[in-house]
C-alpha cells in the first residue's frame, strides 16, 4: 500500500523517496524501482526482541538518520515502522524539520499481535500471551515516540476505536485505497462455481470456518470448490500458492465469490478492494474494518464468521444465482471506484501533508 502511494505521489510531480528494511545482508544499498529511489537497511533479528527493537533498533537508526539528513524531507510518512526501522525514527524524522505522519495498518503501537475486540488491552493480559516478548514499557515508550506525529492515520474506522480505546488519539481515518484501472473482470469467463480465499492459513483469518462452510456449500452444490491464494495450503481446499501481479489479477477473475470471514479485528483487507475493483461479490465478516467496504445485501454480504451455517447459505445463495452475483459484482465495482480509489486516498493524503 505504501508503495502504491509512493507511486502515485510521484506521478503528481512530488520528489518521493523509500526507506524500507531487508533481512538479507546482501539486498542492504540503493536503487532505483519504478522511478522511486529506494534505500534498503539491513535489519535481521529474533521475533523474541521485537518489543525492544521496534522501539529503538540500533542497527537502523543511524542509517535513518543519515538518509533524513541527504534527503532532507518536507514529510515523512512512515508505515509499519514496528518490525525493524523502529519507532525512534519518528522523532529523528520531526527532529529533522519535517511534518510526520503514521499509518496504522494494525494493532501494533498498542499491542503484539492481532486483537479480537475494541477494548482496553491489560498489561497482564498481553503477558500471559507473549510472555517472554513483553516489554512493560513498550506501550508508554510507544506513546511518548507518537508525539511527534502530526497525525496518525487509521486505515478504518474500527482500527480508529481500538487506537482511541487504547489511549492513541490524533487520529484521522484514510482508507486504503486501490488502482481500479489495474483490477477488470473477464466478462467472458465461464462460471466453475469458485470461491477465493486469499490470507494467512490460520485461526484468525477464518481459514477453519472457510473450509465447514465449503462443506455446507457441496451438500448443495456437488461442484463448488474452495480455492485458496497464499503460502500455505488448506486441506480440502485448492491451493494456488502466493500470488501477485497478473497471476493475482487472474484469480479474481476466475472465480465466482470471494470469502473474508476473519475471526478478528482485521483492520481493512486489501483482498476485499480486489474482489470489488474485479467485480466480484465478497461474503466478509462483521469484525474490524470489512462492513465499511461492503454494503450488506448489496455489493456482498456481511455475516458472523461463527455462524457457518449462515455462511455457507450465503454462498450457496450466491453460487447459485449468478444474476444476483453479477449485480453485486457490478455495484461493488462501482462503489470501490467512488469510495476507494488510490486516487481518492492519496488526495486526502496530500490535503492533511498541506495542512
Amino acid at each position: 500500500m505504501a508503495f502504491s502511494q509512493a507511486k502515485v505521489l510521484k506521478a503528481k510531480g512530488h520528489s518521493v523517496s523509500v526507506v524500507t528494511a531487508v533481512q538479507e545482508k546482501a539486498d542492504e544499498g540503493e536503487l532505483e524501482h519504478e522511478g522511486l529511489k529506494v534505500f534498503r537497511i539491513y535489519s535481521k533479528y529474533h521475533i523474541r526482541w521485537q518489543g525492544y527493537l521496534s522501539l529503538y533498533n540500533l542497527r537502523t537508526v543511524s542509517k535513518i538518520k543519515k538518509i533524513i539528513t541527504e534527503i532532507k524531507p518536507d514529510i515523512v510518512h512512515a508505515h509499519n515502522i514496528h518490525y525493524h526501522l523502529s519507532y525512534n525514527a519518528l522523532k529523528l524524522a520531526k527532529k529533522s524539520g519535517a511534518k510526520v505522519f503514521l499509518t496504522a495498518h494494525d494493532a501494533m503501537s498498542f499491542h503484539y499481535g492481532k486483537v479480537d475486540k475494541v477494548e482496553e488491552i491489560s498489561p497482564w493480559t498481553q503477558f500471559r500471551k507473549y510472555k517472554l516478548r513483553y516489554n512493560p514499557f513498550r506501550n508508554l515508550i510507544i506513546k511518548h515516540y507518537l508525539k511527534y506525529v502530526d497525525k496518525i492515520f487509521a486505515v478504518s474506522h474500527a482500527l480508529e476505536k481500538a487506537l482511541n480505546t487504547n489511549g492513541i488519539t490524533n487520529t484521522l481515518v484514510v482508507h486504503n485505497g486501490i488502482d481500479v484501472g489495474e483490477w477488470q473482470s473477464d466478462e467472458s469467463r465461464v462460471s466453475r462455481k469458485t470461491v477465493l480465499f486469499g490470507g494467512r492459513i490460520s485461526e484468525a483469518k477464518g481459514s477453519g470456518q472457510a473450509l465447514l462452510a465449503i462443506d455446507l456449500v457441496i451438500e448443495k452444490i456437488p461442484e463448488a470448490e474452495l480455492v485458496v491464494m497464499g503460502r500455505e495450503e488448506l486441506p480440502g481446499a485448492k491451493s494456488l500458492g502466493w500470488l501477485s501481479g497478473d497471476g493475482l489479477k487472474e484469480a479474481f477473475r476466475s472465480c465466482d465469490i470471494v470469502l473474508v470471514p476473519s475471526l478478528y479485528l482485521d483492520p481493512l483487507p486489501t483482498v476485499v478492494l480486489e474482489a470489488m475493483a474485479s467485480k466480484k461479490p465478497v461474503v466478509g465478516t462483521c469484525f474490524g474494518g470489512t462492513p465499511e467496504m461492503i454494503v450488506d445485501g448489496k455489493t456482498g454480504y456481511i455475516v458472523d464468521p461463527y455462524d457457518t451455517r449462515l455462511l455457507a447459505e450465503r454462498i450457496t445463495g450466491l453460487l447459485s444465482d449468478e444474476t444476483k452475483a453479477k449485480q453485486f459484482g457490478e455495484a461493488g465495482f462501482e462503489r470501490v471506484q467512488t469510495e476507494f480509489s488510490l486516487e481518492k486516498q492519496v488526495d486526502k493524503l496530500l490535503h492533511q501533508y498541506n495542512c
